[in-house]
């Protein structure tokens, strides 16, 4: 998406030189000629990057002023001043105010194209890295090789470049937010702000004015003006996350607001246009929630253009150990640890776990682990070193007292009870798939299922595991 630059400068001449540089690349433009204007266009609709003159006639404000007050409402913008007047003493003022640099008239083309591109870079690495530091590290791409994720990363694929809105469905700590910045990180609003409303946890009373911000009060200084997630996220993607959490109300201001891409602050009478993606996620069932009259049904039909699901950890079992893997490295990382192996037989065991928590739950277990697994940091986890309820779940081959039952049997039982164990073992971390198994376990396809069926082991051969996308 072509990054707005508001173009103030009290010379017709100018403005329109600077406009026809700037449009050459590509970029929009916006023009005002004195104080007033300046900041109306402003607050009307954020631009990237404000390209502003000093001296000004007819104006209430001159360059620095505007820059002052621009930089109360919305430091993270970054100014560019020019001046056909200037002084080293000027510049370094202007600099210090908050600038990021200063040009003096006459300019060449090249030299404010130069500056121009360093600004929205910088601005764009100072968002990013403020974005990392509040939500400490996000995830940024789905990890597994299974099919429904598979289906999943095709969907974001085909939908991320198309600008539709997308509702996201799963339960919690499935990933769904993953899901989102997968979609930013691959639509034309990626070099734009992504910004996340957490529904679920934000009070009910201040909810619009999370949304839509609140207008300045008579002196700007000592109540300014603040921006909602709506504008914050302006030329880029907002995430409404657990939507079904959002009061009626404001559910159906919303639906105005996404409807006429425009809205009004808190306390203010000017309309604000936007240019936004909204996406969504929730884990509650939207079609009982309409029908309870909790959720307004015209709000889900505008939100659900492109419906997309995200399974849950126990669809997708045969990505445990690659996730287990990944979290142990970003752990051990994170905590300057050495990472710990994982056993063959502890990653079966936590295969066979259901993970009500999910992803989310599963990183907190690897973090546990490393910190507080028994044994040395050399010697790998095994089942017995798993939490109780993880370790529960695990296939009865992997247990350890299960050796002295074998011990009373007659060979050709017990190694009928260790294949039947250890071939439910395999099914439960492949998800079912025949295929799979039989390739990791080393027999043909055919085979395997003549030696189920002599085992007694009920198996159903999921070779193509149900799909992620569909109706929420």
């Amino acid at each position: 998406m072509a990054h707005e630059i508001l173009i103030v400068d009290d010379e017709p001449d100018i403005r329109a030189l600077i406009e026809g540089i700037l449009s050459d690349e590509g970029y929009e433009t916006r023009q005002a000629h004195n104080s007033d204007a300046a900041i109306a266009a402003f607050r009307a609709r954020r631009p990237s990057l404000v390209v502003l003159d000093i001296w000004l006639q007819n104006s209430r404000l001159d360059g620095l002023g505007i820059l002052q007050a621009l930089h109360t409402e919305e430091p993270q913008v970054p100014v560019v001043m020019i001046s056909g007047h200037g002084t080293i003493e000027t510049a370094v003022q202007a600099i210090q105010q908050g600038a990021y640099d200063f040009i003096e008239k006459p300019f060449k083309s090249d030299r404010l194209l130069l500056i121009v591109a360093r600004a929205l870079e910088a601005a764009r690495l100072r968002r990013e890295n403020s974005e990392l530091r509040l939500r400490a590290g996000p995830e940024m791409e789905l990890i597994g090789a299974s099919a429904p994720l598979g289906q999943l990363r095709g969907a974001i694929e085909k939908v991320a470049p198309t600008g539709s809105r997308v509702l996201i469905t799963g339960p919690a700590g499935a990933g769904k937010e993953v899901a989102a910045r997968m979609i930013h990180a691959r639509s034309r609003r990626a070099d734009g702000p992504f910004v996340v409303l957490n529904c679920a946890t934000l009070n009910p009373a201040r909810f619009e004015e999370e949304l839509f911000g609140i207008e300045a009060g008579p002196d700007p200084l000592a109540q300014p003006r603040r921006a909602g997630v709506l504008e914050r996220a302006h030329g880029g993607t907002l995430l409404l996350d657990e939507v079904a959490d959002m009061p009626l109300e404001t559910q159906g201001k919303i639906v105005r607001a996404l409807q006429e891409q425009g809205f009004e602050r808190i306390g203010g009478g000017t309309r604000v246009k936007v240019d936004v993606r909204v996406l969504a996620t929730t884990n509650r069932d939207l079609a009982a929630e309409i029908a309870g009259g909790r959720f307004r049904e015209d709000l889900y039909y505008r939100l659900a253009v492109v419906p997309l699901r995200v399974p849950a950890l126990r669809e997708r079992r045969e990505d445990v150990p690659v996730l287990a893997r990944h979290f142990m490295g970003r752990s051990a990382e994170t905590t300057g640890m050495a990472p710990r192996e994982l056993s063959e037989d502890a990653l079966a065991a936590m295969q066979a776990y259901d993970w009500p928590g999910n992803v989310r739950e599963l990183r907190n277990l690897i973090d546990w682990l490393l910190i507080m697994a028994p044994g040395d940091a050399r010697e790998a986890i095994r089942p017995d070193m798993l939490p109780p309820q993880v370790g529960a779940a695990a296939p009865a081959v992997l247990k350890l007292d299960r050796s002295s039952e074998i011990m009373t049997l007659p060979l050709r039982e017990a190694r009928e009870l260790f294949e039947r164990q250890y071939l439910e073992a395999q099914l439960l971390r492949f998800g079912g798939n025949i295929s799979r198994t039989a390739n990791f376990v080393g027999m043909e396809r055919s085979a395997l299922h003549r030696k189920l069926k002599f085992l007694g082991v009920q198996a159903e051969d999921r070779a193509n595991p149900p799909g992620t996308v569909g109706n929420a």
